[in-house]
């Protein structure tokens, strides 16, 4: 196509423009495509059910996504869909080894920008650059990886007057007297509505002239106070969804491996996207596979997150009380296809996941430093253990990138090393970690995998907010002085000596005098422990005797 070899980018060109490569598919059936079988399965919204990942390509996908219309603050809505999408792109490309070729749209002209900076009486320009700038930022402190290229609507507007000349020259649109031009629905018959069904579909508001009430904008005639362009049919600009197709196309050509969006853009952008596409390129299947993420609902609401219904939370506000690491684990706890709820209680569970992880790391890594001494078990078990979680985790990636199914065999593989690490031991009064376990290096292990599985999932299990990187290391050391003081004071406090006149067998005790002591212990350990500070106490098994009716648990 010379039209398409002309507007693409020479470099990507070269990359990833096959001229072998054509839309396939005949009516509204889907066909499975023919290239490179990953292996893996993913949910297609084209099929409604999960079909075997089949690239153009070996080695290479091919990806496309709606970007933000940059009129205000973006929200957790938003943040939820791109988070999820990352998830996904960082899996195929860490795990299984695929190059990801991201392409992102800014929709920077749309009616919402005008009228947004009429009311701030600023140039849409302005407006878009200053929302797209914060867009970004907000993109990074999420740590969503960046896609190849952002192309903006305004600097593509050549191609796309090409593109729709292209679709009125295959006759499937036409323009009205007044400048606008329509895509013509009637003239792809039942190939309509391929995601949602044509019975679905609904018209939008426009010109009389439409031939079908269901027919939708490709270019729109300019009006008062509007941004325009030339074109053959007079001053404008662009319909909401012909962007999308034109900058797709400029880049991939005539076949796209996969296209990603929320499920609210499912109809109609997603759906007359299908349709300009392949009016103009003339085949049955441009997009092989649709995925679409759920939505974001306020805890007990049935509604969206979204701007027009004003019950949204921006990304910069909800960084303020939450981490990055805690709003991925919050993305991770739940299918990125499925609606998610957003509470206290539910990011709540997020951070206590990472907590877990985190007091199971400093536990093994105590033991790896030797300060936790104590009988071996058999190390073989929890070996078998490990590799047999490394199997699950890549079944379950590769199972539709089942990110639950991961973080749940993460946190059975951290509670079983858990159980092998310590028990509780119950001593005047004291709760004593005893410690049960193997070599240190299998350790080493759990610790070496948990992080470079959450790494690949772009949660950094050692990531300190940069703020605090000084402070949280000197906390960590008084803190770790305090404990050792506590604990010498309270090893003095136990020590007893034998009385005289007491029975050989009679239990030692420490001596009434030393009992002060060791309440103050107790005492600096709860109040630790109310500010987030646990202190364990460890003890090796045959090296303590217990006193007489000393319980274990």
């Amino acid at each position: 196509d010379e039209w398409l070899r002309r507007q693409v980018h020479p470099i990507l060109f070269k990359l990833i423009f096959r001229p072998s490569a054509s839309c396939t598919g005949v009516g509204k059936k889907w066909t499975r495509p023919t290239g490179y079988d990953t292996g893996l399965k993913t949910y297609n919204s084209l099929t409604k059910q999960k079909e075997p990942l089949v690239l153009a390509q070996e080695g290479i996908a091919t990806w496309y996504s709606c970007g933000p219309t940059v009129y205000d603050h973006a929200h957790l809505g938003h943040a939820c869909s791109y988070v999820r999408f990352d998830i996904i792109q960082r899996i195929l490309s860490r795990v299984f080894g695929i190059n990801v070729i991201h392409v992102m749209v800014i929709t920077d002209i749309d009616d919402k920008i005008i009228r947004r900076a009429l009311e701030k009486s600023i140039s849409p320009t302005i407006l878009a650059r200053m929302y797209e700038e914060e867009f970004k930022n907000d993109m990074l402190a999420l740590k969503v990886l960046p896609p190849a290229v952002y192309l903006r609507v305004t600097e593509n507007i050549p191609q796309i007057v090409a593109f729709i000349e292209g679709i009125i020259r295959n006759e499937h649109a036409y323009a009205t007297k007044q400048g606008d031009v329509y895509f013509d629905i009637g003239s792809i018959g039942d190939r309509y509505g391929k995601l949602m069904g044509a019975g679905d579909a609904a018209g939008e508001p426009g010109d009389t002239e439409k031939r079908d009430s269901r027919d939708f904008a490709l270019w729109k005639a300019s009006k008062p106070q509007e941004p325009s362009w030339e074109s053959p049919w007079g001053k404008g600009r662009p319909g909401w969804h012909i962007e999308c197709s034109t900058i797709a196309s400029s880049v991939f050509g005539s076949q796209l491996d996969i296209h990603s969006g929320g499920v609210d853009l499912a109809f109609p952008h997603h759906e007359n996207e299908i349709a300009q596409c392949e009016a103009y390129h003339q085949c049955g299947q441009w997009g092989n596979y649709f995925l679409h993420s759920g939505h974001l609902h306020l805890k007990g609401s049935a509604e969206k997150m979204s701007k027009s219904l004003n019950n949204y939370i921006t990304i910069k506000d909800f960084l303020e009380s939450y981490s990055t690491n805690e709003f991925r684990m919050f993305c991770l706890l739940t299918k990125y296809r499925s609606a998610i709820d957003y509470s206290d209680a539910s990011l709540n569970e997020a951070r206590s996941s990472l907590a877990t992880i985190t007091a199971f790391t400093h536990d093994a890594q105590a033991y790896m430093r030797g300060q936790l001494q104590c009988q071996a078990v058999q190390e073989g078990a929890l070996w078998e253990r490990l590799a047999e979680t490394k199997a699950n985790v890549v079944r379950a990636l590769a199972d539709d990138f089942d990110t639950p199914r991961v973080v749940n065999a993460i946190m059975s593989l951290v509670s079983h090393g858990n159980r092998h690490l310590q028990g509780l031991l119950v001593l005047y009064g004291e709760w004593f970690t005893v410690t049960c376990c193997a070599f240190p290096a299998v350790f080493g292990a759990f610790l070496t995998y948990i992080r470079e599985v959450f790494e690949v999932l772009g949660v950094d299990l050692l990531d300190r907010k940069p703020h605090s990187v000084d402070s949280s290391g000197t906390l960590e050391n008084v803190v770790e002085q305090l404990a050792r003081f506590r604990s010498d004071v309270r090893a003095f406090a136990l020590s007893v000596e034998d009385m005289p006149g007491e029975p050989a067998h009679a239990s030692p005790r420490p001596h009434s005098e030393k009992l002060p002591l060791l309440k103050a212990c107790d005492t600096l350990r709860k109040d630790l422990a109310s500010i987030g500070v646990h202190i364990r106490v460890s003890v090796c098994v045959g090296q303590w005797r217990l006193p007489k009716g000393g319980r274990v648990r």
